[in-house]
């Protein structure tokens, strides 16, 4: 169990460095439209180019995991972060930025796909929530030292911003080694090459009780996801493909990349000075980290529909009050209420959504159907990154506000009539869950 726990801590890095470059463009991005002289189109695409690579390594991710393999595919991914993070802070002119940073977003659709996949795949289901969390939690800790790495380096000069880009490399030459260390996914193993005495002997290490039931549990459920279920849209995996595709709009339509990505204009346009919004947004990181390490103790105990439940309530009760904010322009407390909203986020859908999307799918399709997830997540994202500066400015906040609460009011429908809870479900059994449900 440790050597699996080690592994998974290898593979969150992978979510670490997602956190990272999602959020580090909100220290960069205005002083780049300065620099370049963007124009609000141009400046929307430089923000959202990133998200427009995750939507493409998103809808593409599940290819290599599915050819090449989970490891493979990661260390792909690793280069990517390395050579991304390199290329936009050194780069002398716009369009080479541009480049750069969509080879960053490749590398986080891809690591959206491909590490909670692999760890979920690794795990004892009694535990698997928690060890698929350990990928949420190093994103948004990934956003938390983006916040503070940005808040360091705001005042050295006018290349802050590549400071700011560039220090990614780090980590990410640190996540390709480790890479090299971890083995592949056992069921990948089984289900794609039919090496079973390789894959036997990791589940070994996985689980020395039970890993010859675990093995024919992989080959029988090989046999009877045959020729139809590895269609993702055969007629069998409806339900799941549902439940993904669902998960992620409302994951999105919450508001929370708008928040993540533009906090420090949120907080300038509710009146507050330049320097009080970036420490503010360092302060939203951290409650977004503090409450994910919670969510991470109780996916197991409690069960992902009842995080998602409180949630809900939480979230809906919040972006209402900044609503009300915007207005009746009383500005002083929405920092509190981002604070208060961003804690049930990451205690609900935050921790909840990679865990959930990688278990619903049989093995034969998982790779194809987080894909599908991740790619709803990450098209969604990258339409209201693109289009946020523009409703906020011709709607207001207090109707921008207003319409993701009336979406996450939607979402609390959703989960209290439709979502099935899949906790201490292994992988193999999850079918019978999603047809009782």
């Amino acid at each position: 169990m440790k050597k699996v726990f080690l592994w998974s801590i290898v593979i969150a890095l992978g979510g670490f460095l997602f956190g990272f470059d999602t959020a580090v463009i909100s220290g960069a991005e205005r002083a780049i439209q300065v620099i370049w002289n963007l124009n609000v189109f141009e400046h929307g695409l430089t923000v959202s180019i990133a998200l427009i690579g995750t939507v493409m390594g998103a809808l593409l991710g599940g290819i290599p995991s599915d050819r090449l393999g989970r490891r493979k595919t990661l260390l792909g991914v690793a280069a990517l972060y390395l050579i991304s993070s390199l290329g936009a802070a050194l780069s002398p002119t716009w369009l080479p930025f541009l480049f750069f940073r969509f080879l960053g977003g490749l590398g986080v659709g891809a690591s959206s796909v491909t590490a909670p996949l692999y760890i979920s795949e690794i795990s004892p289901a009694r535990s698997r929530g928690r060890m698929v969390a350990l990928f949420q939690t190093n994103v948004v800790f990934g956003i938390l030292v983006a916040y503070l790495s940005n808040y360091a380096f705001e005042g050295i000069g006018e290349n802050a911003w590549r400071w700011m880009l560039g220090v990614q490399a780090v980590p990410s030459l640190l996540f390709l080694l480790l890479l090299l260390g971890v083995p592949e996914s056992p069921r990948w193993l089984i289900t794609k090459l039919g090496k079973v005495e390789e894959a036997r002997k990791i589940l070994q290490i996985i689980n020395p009780d039970t890993f010859r039931e675990d093995v024919i549990a992989i080959e029988a459920s090989q046999v009877v996801h045959s020729e139809q279920s590895e269609n993702l849209w055969a007629k069998s995996n409806r339900f799941p493909v549902f439940l993904a595709v669902v998960f992620a709009f409302f994951n999105q339509v919450s508001g929370i990349n708008a928040i993540i990505y533009y906090a420090p204009r949120i907080f300038e346009m509710a009146g507050f000075e330049k320097s009080s919004s970036l420490l503010s947004t360092t302060g939203i990181g951290l409650v977004n980290f503090c409450f994910t390490l919670l969510a991470m103790n109780f996916i197991d105990r409690f069960g992902r529909r009842t995080l998602m439940l409180i949630g809900s309530f939480g979230v809906i009760g919040t972006l209402a009050l900044v609503a009300r904010a915007f207005y009746t322009q009383q500005f002083d407390a929405v920092p509190y209420y981002l604070f208060v909203y961003i804690a049930f986020f990451a205690f609900s859908q935050g921790a909840v959504i990679w865990v959930f999307i990688s278990e619903i799918f049989p093995n034969s399709i998982r790779a194809k159907g987080q894909a599908l997830g991740s790619f709803t997540h990450w098209f969604m994202a990258a339409l209201i990154a693109f289009t946020f500066p523009y409703l906020s400015e011709q709607l207001g906040g207090g109707h921008t506000f207003s319409f993701f609460a009336i979406m996450m009011f939607l979402q609390l429908i959703f989960v209290w009539r439709i979502m099935p809870e899949t906790k201490g479900t292994s992988l193999e059994q999850m079918d019978k869950t999603l047809v009782i449900h």
